[in-house]
């Protein structure tokens, strides 16, 4: 299959088209690109897309991806980032291999060129502050000025960046920056900074550094060393592409890839900056980094979200030019297909209102049996007991229910599904009116859920757990973090969802959810996918849902704007 062919086979967009053309051309004879995450925090949905893009194309033609971290910041990156990104990386689906590489691997190469550019005229050493350096850089309709810096001898650049990198000087006393243009149209080329002074302790270096290079100066030559053919990057580079070329062309780097920019992911109801995701965790708005309600990959995996259908997800968004936002109840619908697919069907009580069979012979257990998927025969049967006391969803049951209600109410007979056609005759209330308890008949005929011998038909089916096996569990219901569908980044906590999380303590759950393990998609029917959460504990139970059977957020949130 050509390069062309492979493209159209995986769908088209403008990165495949570019690289299917570059290798047909004889441009590139394999195709290398990198995912160089900033180890400064968790991925997240965002990063997802850009993953599934590097690490796909290099799949689809034959080539190879890298994993570099871009570790420039010590400040601010730790080894738990670290740990999680690779983890994250691997859960997604994707390897690369031998190919891990880091920024701080290449520190020294980075720093000689750094000298090769003060050689040739095109850096030096700038004693302003970081107030100063803002201050007469310009804007976007004036021109920056000049440093008063700007023509200090090679020499004496020279001397003073060695004894930068000794540690002879305090943060923030000097930068290395590179003499460009201050009256560029782009501001990224007025003179950007290449280091700093930083005297802090890397992860992987400790402190044998005093200078770090600044990301853009990293991020080419990083590009440079490891041959990366095609460096893929969401639109807010696209501005920084001209300084990543210019970097390129005057330094001896080994080779020349280029920088090409495509949309990030933008999702309603969610924020992915990852300032506002550090905010969220460090200011108590959610339990951490892997709190089901962030868009965090490992937020989604401890909901339960499948990798596939993040990958489907991904897919379905496609790689376009231009920015836009996408629907969340798009993301769910790919939730909803893979889960669909591949989760067993339970029954869970979540709300439990209890029910006594008054006609049911007396300790009597009934077994019957339910499909584990109804799609899948394959899947099998298991058994359900069936005995004198059950529990149905409270939400089940109306005293006087509207027209159209086809659930339990007084008088009412519905079919319990797998079980048997009931008919509720009577209500217990506790001292405040509420009820608490229910009084039905069975019909014995209609055993399985059967049609009865005279055909008479109902038109509700609900669920139910038998009380004399049923697992009490905790449940963690989810909605959307933030209630706006477009949430201010600026002010996000005004945009927080005070009804994001309920939690259920007294659920009434099928035994057999008693041995779902972690990770473990399962469907409650009637009621949503659901997991089982890193909480649970032998004894204790724990689940979140993962996603519901229906988008009702929508419908919800039309309702309150009305």
């Amino acid at each position: 299959m050509t390069a062309a062919e492979k493209s159209e086979a995986v769908g088209r967009d403008f990165i495949r088209d570019i690289i299917a053309e570059d290798l047909a051309a004889g441009r590139h004879k394999t195709v290398v690109t990198r995912f160089p995450p900033e180890p400064n925090g968790y991925l997240h949905i965002g990063h997802a897309k850009s993953i599934c893009l590097n690490f796909g194309v290099a799949e689809e033609y034959g080539g190879r991806c890298h994993l570099r971290f871009d570790d420039t910041n010590p400040a601010k990156e730790e080894q738990e980032y670290i740990d999680a990104i690779e983890r994250d990386v691997r859960w997604l689906g994707f390897d690369w291999g031998k190919h891990l590489y880091h920024a701080s691997d290449y520190f020294e190469q980075l720093y000689e060129w750094a000298e090769h550019l003060i050689r040739k005229g095109l850096a030096y050493v700038d004693d302003q502050s970081q107030e100063e350096m803002r201050a007469s850089r310009g804007t976007l309709t004036e021109p920056g000025r000049n440093s008063p810096w700007r023509d200090r001898p090679v020499e004496e650049n020279l001397d003073l960046f060695r004894r930068m990198r000794a540690g002879e000087f305090p943060n923030g006393a000097r930068v290395l920056r590179a003499k460009i243009d201050m009256a560029s149209g782009n501001i990224n080329l007025r003179d950007p900074v290449l280091y700093r002074i930083l005297n802090a302790s890397h992860p992987r270096t400790g402190t044998t550094w005093h200078i770090y290079p600044s990301y853009d100066y990293a991020h080419g030559q990083s590009d440079a060393i490891e041959n990366i053919t095609h460096s893929l990057c969401t639109l807010e580079f696209e501005d920084h592409r001209p300084l990543y070329d210019w970097l390129i062309e005057h330094l001896p780097v080994p080779s020349r890839p280029r920088q090409y920019e495509f949309a990030r992911l933008n999702l309603t109801y969610t924020l992915l900056s990852k300032r506002v995701l550090t905010l969220l965790v460090r200011d108590g708005h959610v339990s951490g980094w892997d709190d089901p309600r962030m868009p965090t990959i490992a937020g989604l995996r401890r909901r339960g979200v499948p990798p596939a259908a993040i990958r489907d997800f991904v897919k379905r968004v496609g790689v376009a030019k231009a920015n836009s936002t996408v629907d969340y109840g798009l993301f769910e619908f790919s939730v909803r297909e893979a889960l669909n697919a591949t989760a067993p069907r339970r029954l869970a009580v979540l709300r439990p209102l209890k029910v006594v069979i008054e006609n049911w012979p007396g300790e009597k257990i009934d077994e019957l049996e339910a499909a584990n998927h109804p799609d899948d025969p394959s899947a099998g049967l298991r058994k359900l007991k069936f005995s004198r006391e059950l529990y149905i969803e409270r939400e089940d049951f109306m005293e006087n229910p509207p027209k159209k209600f086809f659930r339990l109410s007084l008088g009412a007979e519905v079919r319990l599904r797998y079980a048997y056609f009931v008919t509720c005759k009577g209500v217990v209330k506790n001292a405040a009116g509420e009820v608490t308890e229910l009084r039905c008949t069975y019909d014995p005929a209609t055993r399985g859920g059967n049609t009865p011998p005279d055909g008479r038909k109902v038109k509700g089916t609900i669920h139910w757990v038998s009380a004399a096996d049923a697992v009490n569990a905790e449940v963690r219901l989810y909605n959307q973090l933030f209630k706006n569908p477009e949430p201010d980044a600026a002010n996000f906590a005004a945009d927080l969802n005070p009804d994001s999380l309920e939690v259920l303590k007294d659920c009434k759950l099928e035994p057999a959810l008693a041995a779902v393990k972690a990770g473990e998609a399962v469907q409650f029917e009637r009621q949503g996918y659901f997991c089982v959460d890193t909480d649970s504990k032998p004894g204790q139970l724990v689940f979140n849902q993962t996603v519901g059977l229906r988008d009702t957020w929508a419908k919800v949130s039309a309702g309150s704007a009305a």
